[in-house]
């Protein structure tokens, strides 16, 4: 098995790249700097070993397809942002957790209570709205376009083309 080695200047540049978007984006890392930097090894780790950045809390199955809603921002972010104040790794928090200083523990992964199965799905009949397009929908920030094809990245959270899905 080949060891995985991250540098100094790789870690800075990812953190950087993370610091950036989520300043870009309205969110915020966690202020606490070296476990940041912790969970960013972890990404960088996972994306050496799977080809993208698989939460480095999580199991990751290696398939892109199957782990698209744990890719780093995970489909679960805003919700665990919304009711915790962090996401379930600890990399995002909101304002309100920096201002008042406080601190980030366990949450309950939402990916074993909803489950990737027993998602709803809704079906929208475009024929009966009379769209010329598709409308895709970004699965990390609910980002809506109406176009062929989806984005090659969200213009907001800047995930990747595959974490769309055709909403109507």
């Amino acid at each position: 098995m080949n060891e995985i080695i991250i540098s100094e200047e790789e870690l800075q540049d990812t953190f950087q790249e993370f610091y950036q978007n989520a300043i870009a984006t309205g969110y915020f890392l966690n202020p606490d700097t070296e476990f940041t930097r912790e969970l960013i090894r972890g990404l960088i780790y996972n994306k050496k070993r799977y080809g993208y950045f698989s939460c480095p809390c999580r199991i990751a199955s290696g398939i892109r397809s199957k782990d698209l809603d744990i890719i780093c921002p995970c489909d679960y972010r805003d919700d665990d942002l919304r009711e915790y104040g962090f996401c379930y790794c600890g990399l995002y928090v909101t304002k309100e957790v920096i201002d008042q200083g406080k601190k980030v523990h366990s949450i309950p992964d939402r990916r074993n209570i909803i489950g990737t199965e027993n998602i709803t799905q809704i079906t929208v009949n475009s024929e009966a709205l009379k769209l010329s397009l598709p409308v895709w929908r970004c699965r990390v920030c609910g980002y809506l376009c109406a176009r062929n094809e989806p984005p090659e990245l969200c213009p907001i959270c800047k995930a990747d083309k595959d974490r769309f899905e055709r909403f109507i």
